[in-house]
């Protein structure tokens, strides 16, 4: 029986296991120049020696301008392979597979990095947003080329398109956000005009080998377009794709009644139904128990643990090894980790341990 623990063949790389780490932006760990910082360099340091199979490095810019906070990583820069290098080489030291979340956020870019937001169209609802021209986009459309290069110069061995949470890939494919009526607007085709660009350029320029991930929006703005969007992306020829929420809380999928599992994890099963290709499910799994059942019964190919790891990042081998884990404790009213890691009620209760 395949389980969690199960080996899976990924582009010819040997994945060790199901489990998978996802992308969790580190607040306060990287400076305005977007360098990985020590900090960066000793948290993925030790969620790969805990043992999961993939890593997915944090939300990292390909713009300055489209950063969604000051601190964010980036990969605009030369200057930030260096730094980068010691994350990957980190990662893949321990066994696991190296990859980094490429992103901009489009509509929702931080105040502090831009004064005015960009994206398909303009938000009615807020003053300091504008519609992006083709030109303008094109010239995205390098950055996320030209970050995915400076990726494999650091020896990672793929990137994931941010194409969810309501970031400018999702704003783009979804009918919620993107109003345009000109080749990148319109239509499905068109709506996907820009993340198929980005996606052709990076194999074109990264070769046959190097992986392509895509965070996806289930809901953009329905199950029915997530689900229509995965089929063109696997057309597109992507490699491995991650399913989240679309940044809107509207046209929210209903779970069947008994569900065990919240609309994001069932998204992700409907969508891997549909799609030929692996996928990766998220969101309120955080036990073994159901994450194994997900994978024994096909529901899905990896399981992306966040906060599980975030509070105990040997949670894997510990799991694997029937020993005692550290469990996240659902600090209220929002996750001390995004305030800053060092934090995390867990984490403290780790270390005094």
């Amino acid at each position: 029986m395949i389980s969690i623990f199960s080996e899976f063949f990924l582009k010819g790389i040997n994945v060790k296991n199901r489990i998978v780490f996802p992308p969790v932006v580190c607040f306060g760990y990287a400076g305005g120049d977007g360098l990985a910082t020590d900090r960066n360099l000793e948290h993925y340091s030790h969620i790969a020696r805990g043992g999961p199979g993939i890593i997915i490095v944090e939300a990292t810019a390909v713009k300055t301008d489209g950063r969604l906070a000051p601190c964010q990583l980036g990969l605009w820069s030369d200057d930030q392979i260096p730094g980068m290098t010691k994350i990957a080489s980190a990662i893949k030291h321990s066994g696991a597979v190296a990859l980094v979340q490429i992103h901009h956020a489009g509509l929702i870019t931080n105040e502090k990095v831009s004064d005015i937001a960009s994206g398909p169209s303009a938000d009615v609802k807020n003053p300091r947003t504008r519609a992006l021209t083709i030109p303008e986009i094109e010239n995205i459309c390098s950055s996320f080329i030209n970050s995915a290069f400076r990726a494999q110069q650091a020896g990672f061995d793929g990137v994931e398109l941010h194409g969810a949470h309501g970031y400018l890939l999702n704003q783009f494919a979804s009918s919620f956000f993107n109003q345009r009526n000109d080749e990148y607007g319109g239509s499905l085709e068109s709506n996907m005009k820009l993340g198929v660009n980005i996606i052709r350029g990076i194999r074109n320029k990264c070769g046959q080998d190097f992986i392509i991930g895509y965070r996806l929006g289930a809901n953009s703005p329905s199950l029915e377009d997530g689900i229509a969007i995965a089929k063109y992306l696997e057309a597109a020829g992507i490699d491995l794709l991650h399913v989240s929420h679309g940044g809107s809380m509207l046209n929210l999928p209903r779970t069947p009644k008994g569900y065990e599992y919240n609309w994001i994890v069932y998204s992700g099963t409907v969508i891997k139904s549909h799609v030929r290709l692996p996928v990766i499910v998220v969101n309120e799994i955080r036990t073994r128990e159901r994450a194994a059942w997900l994978v024994e019964n096909d529901h899905a190919d990896f399981i992306a643990l966040g906060r599980p790891q975030l509070a105990d990042p040997d949670w894997v081998n510990h799991t694997m090894e029937n020993k005692e884990v550290i469990e996240c404790l659902g600090c209220k009213p929002r996750c001390r980790w995004f305030e800053d890691g060092a934090l995390c009620a867990a984490r403290k209760k780790l270390k005094a341990g």
